[in-house]
């Protein structure tokens, strides 16, 4: 039983011990992947036997990673969303350039480069890992334990993550370049890039809220401030007087690289203020915005949200199970890495 317990929410007994944890794991049904390789189903135990310390090990690190960088859980959270867009939950995005051409990194596409990080906890996590349980855990899953216990981390719900991945042999800088939503496409862009990888649009506006922990580059939305021409024009649907206080230090050129908390009135703590903001019209992002201004359906999610902090995490925990289920490798398709940076051969 003591197994079973550590295999279902491994990172959220290690968390709790160290007292960083305000919410326990809860179990959430779990829904069938969409397509992938391999033909056999994810599912929460498939470690209990081969590794059943490995969540415990994940739980330890990322606890450890966070208390040292309150960044850090947002980082890794971001990392799961950048790789199941590309190829489905595969690993590639942790995947070096290998020399041999066969593939460009992940890391170098314009919606990671200069930006995705926490790389080198993943590195930590899978050397701890093949020391207890050689040849037997992916990256994959790793980054999708990583990012649960990242949430439940900084305050937010908890959920059994399926596991059984196995990870990629290449890496697709097109497809990073191509399919991870991008902070200024239009509402329906969003969706059709959803919609692509099996997600709806409850999905989308839930999923968004992760943008309740972390920070955004200055490079990312000072359009909304100087206009798409730079024509010194705010964007009409951000507060005049948030945007006065973001030219402070996103000037109109240079200053690309600094940062900003998506959601500034509790930035390191997940809850459901980030659909306020956007009601409020302090949403950083325009891609977090126009889920209030451009769509009737987003619009209402976005009441419900703000108003029902519950009805959010329950629909988040959901929803990052469903995305975990993108296109998954099992069975004897890919590989387990040895270093996540790198495939084996």
């Amino acid at each position: 039983m003591a197994r079973r317990q550590w295999s279902s929410c491994g990172g959220v007994a290690v968390a709790a011990v160290l007292g960083l944890l305000s919410v326990l794991c809860a179990g959430h049904p779990v829904p069938g992947g969409h397509g992938g390789g391999g033909g056999f189903p994810l599912q929460p135990h498939f470690y209990d036997h081969t590794c059943p310390q490995m969540q415990a090990i994940v739980g330890a690190i990322v606890a450890k990673a966070h208390a040292e960088d309150p960044r850090m859980a947002a980082s890794l959270l971001r990392m799961h969303f950048h790789d199941c867009f590309v190829q489905g939950c595969d690993a590639s995005v942790l995947l070096d350039a290998d020399g041999s051409g066969r593939f460009v990194t992940e890391k170098r596409s314009n919606p990671n480069k200069d930006s995705l990080r926490g790389f080198e906890v993943i590195d930590e996590i899978k050397a701890a890992v093949e020391h207890a349980c050689p040849h037997v855990v992916s990256c994959a899953d790793i980054v999708a334990v990583a990012a649960r216990d990242s949430v439940v981390l900084t305050g937010g719900p908890g959920w059994e993550v399926p596991l059984g991945r196995r990870d990629s042999l290449t890496a697709s800088l097109s497809g990073s370049n191509n399919l991870i939503p991008a902070p200024n496409d239009s509402l329906p862009t969003i969706i059709g890039k959803f919609a692509n990888q099996g997600l709806d649009v409850v999905d989308l506006v839930a999923l968004s809220g992760g943008h309740t922990i972390g920070d955004s580059r200055c490079v990312s939305f000072r359009q909304r401030l100087y206009g798409q021409n730079n024509n010194g024009q705010v964007d009409r649907t951000l507060n005049p007087a948030y945007a006065a206080e973001l030219r402070g230090r996103c000037p109109r050129s240079g200053g690309d690289q600094n940062l900003f908390a998506l959601d500034p009135a509790s930035q390191f703590r997940f809850d459901n203020q980030y659909y306020h903001n956007i009601l409020a019209m302090n949403g950083l992002l325009s891609s977090d915005e126009i889920l209030l201004t451009q769509g009737r359906e987003t619009m209402e999610l976005v009441h419900r949200f703000a108003a029902n902090q519950g009805l959010f995490f329950e629909q988040f925990a959901k929803s990052m199970v469903k995305m975990g289920n993108i296109s998954p490798l099992t069975g004897h398709a890919g590989e387990i890495r040895n270093n996540c940076r790198r495939v084996n051969h």
